[in-house]
């Protein structure tokens, strides 16, 4: 078996990238950023500063079978519109409308990406490695600002990168075929010892793996190998788990920067600064506990309905055929390759952006694409309205395998917008309100649920980026905040381990939802709940825009998601409860505890903002209409 790592020296990799800097196509380049700054990154690190194990590029071409684009496999796995077979099955059109294959033209992860080589030199490289997997092992991701991408690069995470994906830790039932991949990458001492970190391993042979075992034939003339580990969420931690190799974790458990120009002095995961944990998240969840019996609310056509792996849910089963050809099998259980996530504007940039003829996208695909987002939000929560005295409590449950909302907080935030109503439906209070037009939202009397990254003291010394708060991916070293919701299975112990531990809130073990209560008015009568959910803020989308020195990445995002809404937050849940404004108790029934309370208070009320909920007219004083309000509302 050939080596499947070609190690490269990081003299090498200079040469490669002063050569390639003076080559550049005018055609196909997407991306056009510079190396540097005009003052150069505010962290000058290296390449070997991000350094992680598992395959290596091949920098010789000699090394990996070409990674194959997509459109040598369509013609068997796509087209199904034109033979009248179900769209719902269709592997292409399905990966087509999904951020998997639109994930570097994605205009936002560009304009991220460009700041990020601003702030850390070569931090680029961290990036490409799992937004095209195809460009980074064939040795195009220096320099890296993606400049020497080219062509099928541009379909991000590609089909026979994922079909050739081998299982890194050993485990019964893998196929025989792994151990000699795994055996030639530990010899060349890349081999993986954890799962995520994008520490894939790919098939040096063009080796194609799947869940299926009864193929009926097999038309490719490359290998078809089955693979449990293309049914495991161990094979989605590869790009859902990330951590930044630049910082080293301390015994005060605080983290620094390391030595500049080597790698991590442990390469582990955990020894690095969390930016990501959605993998581990589900590890330490029920759902990876023996799975979660959700009764159709994911997983399409599964046959039992426990939930245990992110395929359950973000690959459903459904009824058709993987493959277009005679003799292959309709099935009740093709996993749609949709990968649908919390995206909800991106797709639809990508398609105005890019020429259809580059991106395959259609209005159709899109919109179907979109519509599946959507549910998919739709199913993730549920929401309980109750009163509790004399405010409203707000429930919301979090039913997803990982924390509500997950990934990178890139912007990525829920709220609730409550709205209170009188007697004569008019609006006479609201919390979280969000202004549509401007994009902005009132956070100081809501919750909000995000997570909140920044740079302590020593980076803000070393870099000049303000001490706090911070959207500078590259460089941000502590977490100020993360109140999202944990999964089922819950525990403070388990999170703390994987570095998902709550921030600035609490959640005791085996809490999976969360409480908000919101004082009612005097005079409500009914109370309209939202919780939304917003892919991109305009806190984020402005940074990208006004923090890149370097090319137009962050114009092009900022306009492109203004073009598309600015991200207009997506629809979670929704109630509406009724009030009785008299029920000053909150027992339920309008009776003498209220009639007292009522008396208790006649006369002015006290000074806003004290309370005064027996002045049910609102007219800042508790008399004889108010009285009368009461009685008509007894029982």
């Amino acid at each position: 078996m050939i080596n499947p790592r070609r190690s490269g020296s990081s003299a090498a990799w200079w040469l490669l990238g002063c050569g390639v800097l003076c080559a550049l196509a005018a055609g196909g380049v997407h991306v056009h950023a510079q190396l540097r700054g005009p003052m150069g990154p505010l962290v000058d690190t290296k390449l070997k500063d991000f350094f992680l194990p598992g395959t290596q590029p091949d920098l010789t071409g000699d090394v990996l079978d070409p990674i194959f684009a997509p459109s040598n496999c369509t013609g068997c796995h796509g087209g199904f519109g034109d033979f009248g077979i179900d769209l719902d099955a269709e592997p292409a059109r399905n990966w087509r409308g999904s951020m998997m294959a639109q994930s570097m033209r994605d205009p936002v992860f560009q304009a991220a990406m460009t700041i990020a080589n601003q702030d850390a030199g070569f931090a680029g490289d961290l990036c490409i490695r799992c937004h095209t997997p195809a460009g980074w092992l064939e040795g195009r991701s220096v320099p890296t600002d993606g400049s020497l991408l080219e062509g099928a690069d541009f379909d991000g995470v590609s089909c026979n990168f994922c079909h050739r994906l081998v299982d890194p830790i050993p485990a019964p039932g893998n196929p025989t075929e792994d151990a000699m991949v795994l055996a030639d990458l530990a010899t060349a001492g890349h081999l993986p010892t954890e799962y995520g970190n994008a520490g894939y391993v790919l098939d040096p042979t063009d080796s194609r793996r799947g869940p299926f075992d009864d193929v009926p034939f097999n038309p490719h003339g490359a290998e078809i190998i089955p693979s449990p580990f293309h049914s495991s969420s161990n094979l989605c931690a590869s790009c859902h788990d990330v951590s930044n190799p630049v910082f080293e974790r301390q015994p005060d458990g605080t983290y620094a920067l390391g030595d500049l120009d080597k790698k991590h002095m442990t390469l582990n995961k955990a020894d690095m600064f969390p930016v990501e944990r959605t993998f581990s998240e589900w590890a330490q969840s029920a759902f990876a506990a023996g799975g979660v019996q959700m009764n159709g609310r994911f997983g399409g056509n599964h046959p039992t309905g426990v939930m245990e792996s992110c395929q359950d849910c973000h690959m459903p089963d459904v009824q058709g055929k993987g493959c277009i050809l005679n003799g292959f099998p309709e099935r009740p259980n093709i996993p749609q390759h949709a990968f649908n996530g919390g995206n909800t504007w991106v797709l639809s940039a990508v398609h105005s952006l890019y020429p259809d003829t580059e991106t395959k996208l259609t209005d159709s695909i899109v919109a179907d694409a979109n519509a599946r987002v959507a549910e998919l939000l739709a199913s993730a929560s549920d929401m309980e309205l109750s009163r509790v005295g004399s405010d409203l409590r707000v429930r919301i449950i979090n039913y997803s395998g990982h924390k509500l909302p997950t990934g990178y907080p890139e912007g990525r935030r829920m709220w609730l917008n409550v709205k209170f109503f009188d007697l004569m439906d008019l609006m006479i209070g609201e919390h979280g309100a969000y202004d549509f037009g401007t994009a902005a939202l009132t956070t100081g009397d809501t919750k909000v649920y995000e997570a909140k990254l920044g740079v302590d003291a020593a980076v803000s010394m070393a870099t000049g980026v303000p001490e706090g708060e911070s959207f500078h991916f590259a460089i941000n070293n502590v977490i100020l905040k993360d109140n999202r919701i944990p999964p089922m299975g819950f525990t403070n112990a388990g999170f703390e381990s994987v570095q998902a531990a709550p921030v600035a809130a609490t959640y005791v073990d085996g809490q999976f939802w969360d409480d908000t209560d919101y004082p009612i008015p005097a005079g409500a009568r009914r109370a309209e709940v939202t919780l939304y959910y917003q892919t991109t803020s305009r806190e984020y989308i402005e940074f990208l825009r006004d923090a890149n020195t370097t090319d137009s990445t962050g114009m092009i995002a900022y306009n492109a998601w203004v073009a598309q809404g600015k991200s207009a937050p997506a629809v979670m849940d929704q109630g509406d409860f009724q009030i009785n404004p008299a029920d000053f108790n909150g027992d339920g029934v309008v009776g003498s505890i209220d009639l007292a309370t009522l008396i208790g208070s006649w006369g002015p009320c006290p000074p806003a903002p004290a309370p005064c909920p027996a002045d049910l007219d609102g007219d800042g004083a508790v008399g004889a209409a108010d009285l009368a309000t009461l009685i008509g509302l007894w029982g």
